[in-house]
């Protein structure tokens, strides 16, 4: 018998196809009308009147996704925290899309915390490595072959701020947790409202459109980071804006890397309702050690989860 979930996402893929069409439509559109001349009026008006129906079935798309998000995700993570993390340049419509369908989900969202542009920068990255070596807590070890800031980084705050696989246990006390973290804030690396973050079981990483051409090391910190923290965890997922699996960007750098590819699951459509959607699927799938790279962009392999 065929699954509420699995109907959406054959419903998805269907609405995916008429948003292609609507952009495949506007420029030929846009073509046509470049050389008309006035024999050829009424075929404009045709082809206006078919891309404005292409325009509408997209949009009724988009408001069935939405009315059919909370039967979707109804219960799927009941009770599991899930913490939010956001790098520099995620939109902040994203986040709160990606809250809301997590309280659809049942989940708990246990905190948000903050990447500052410092925390991406290269010119900082000595700094902030010193920072987690000073950081890390009593009885503790990080991998010894995470020698980047980014992958360093995410290594110290997964094993800070992800509950334990095997128990759902946090794996550091309480007074290690709160300084570590404190240690990056003050050193102008994270951010986040104090008493706010709690270790979590699950999270998702919020990043936003393409990064430009000249961002230098950013995406692949991001990306590193990712991969580093998710290993500590039951689950994480990446996601980005439409583009942001091409050049540099975060997502684009995990794909591109088998071994960052393997420990995090992506979705690269994060500001579309179908792939905000898909972002919450991809985080149940992690809980059973399924990951993915989902959406639209290069690498993609799915729209999303198959079940």
């Amino acid at each position: 018998m065929i699954s509420l979930r699995q109907h959406a996402i054959s419903l998805v893929a269907v609405f995916l196809a008429l948003a292609v069409g609507v952009v495949l439509g506007s420029g030929f559109v846009a073509d046509t009308f470049g050389s008309a001349s006035g024999a050829e009026d009424n075929h404009e008006q045709e082809l206006r009147d078919e891309n404005q129906q292409l325009t509408n079935n997209v949009n009724s798309a988009n408001n069935f996704d939405t009315a059919i998000a909370g039967r979707l995700l109804a219960d799927s993570l009941t009770d599991r925290p899930v913490l939010i993390i956001t790098a520099p340049g995620a939109d902040e419509g994203d986040v709160a899309t990606v809250k809301d369908n997590l309280n659809k989900s049942g989940a708990i969202v246990s905190g948000q915390l903050a990447l500052t542009d410092s925390f991406v920068s290269d010119q900082n990255a000595e700094k902030m490595r010193s920072i987690v070596d000073q950081s890390i807590p009593p009885g503790s070890t990080l991998k010894t072959e995470l020698t980047d800031s980014g992958g360093r980084a995410g290594d110290l705050l997964g094993l800070l701020l992800n509950l334990s696989p095997e128990d759902a246990e946090p794996q550091v006390d309480a007074a290690a947790t709160e300084a570590g973290l404190a240690a990056l804030k003050q050193g102008g690396f994270i951010d986040y409202a104090d008493g706010a973050v709690a270790p979590s079981q699950l999270s998702i990483i919020v990043t936003g459109n393409k990064f430009a051409d000249d961002s230098g090391a950013r995406g692949p910190v991001i990306a590193r980071f990712a991969s580093a923290f998710s290993e500590r965890g039951a689950g994480t997922v990446l996601v980005g804006r439409t583009g942001s699996a091409d050049g540099s960007s975060p997502i684009a750098v995990v794909r591109a890397d088998p071994s960052l590819n393997a420990k995090v699951s992506t979705v690269d459509n994060v500001n579309q309702t179908t792939g905000n959607i898909t972002a919450v699927l991809a985080l149940i799938d992690e809980l059973g050690n399924k990951n993915g790279a989902y959406g639209t962009g290069p690498g993609a392999t799915a729209i999303a989860p198959e079940s």
